[in-house]
């Protein structure tokens, strides 16, 4: 390959990874091709974005990046694909579906402005909640006293109103 080719090639990751917020290094070394294609089918309807890269392509994308992705440099070995979203778990939910064996097996991942490196994370990345999501628990917890109150106000005055009328009509 011509080296005006790989550099297209290494800008175009480049471009991808500054795209979407999050992506996942997996190995699919031991996958057949139903089980590949069973995967691409399952990325699509979860709008995750699957990549085959040769390592030493990505590992030179992302030394062009202004994030330090040092950690997971040592990932780069075998074959490689990279599953981007922007949503922090939803690749991590795709391989979870789909992993038998431990295959697809992930190698590292980032996810909301960290590395995450070996398969045991898979756990910790399917939990992350994206910002989206903490913005809104965050305002549903905020607003639970304020409806309480009010619930509370308007159930007491359901039940003086109630009470006069009763007073009334005994009148």
């Amino acid at each position: 390959m011509r080296k005006e080719d790989k550099n297209i090639l290494i800008n175009q990751i480049s471009d991808t990874i500054n795209e979407f917020g999050h992506f996942y290094i997996v190995d699919l070394t031991a996958m057949d091709a139903v089980a590949t294609s069973k995967l691409r089918r399952l990325c699509f309807a979860s709008d995750v974005k699957l990549m085959v890269v040769k390592n030493t392509l990505l590992h030179k994308a992302l030394e062009n990046l202004e994030q330090d992705f040092s950690p997971l440099y040592d990932s780069l070995k075998g074959s490689s694909a990279v599953m981007f979203s922007n949503s922090a778990n939803m690749p991590a939910v795709v391989l979870k579906k789909i992993a038998k064996d431990g295959i697809p097996g992930l190698k590292a991942a980032y996810a909301e402005e960290c590395c995450y490196v070996g398969a045991d994370q898979l756990d910790t990345l399917i939990s992350i909640k994206s910002k989206n999501e903490l913005i809104g628990e965050i305002i549903g917890l905020l607003q639970s006293p304020a409806k309480n109150i009010i619930s509370a106000l308007q159930t007491g005055g359901d039940t003086i109103h109630g009470v006069l009328k009763a007073l009334e009509e005994r009148s």
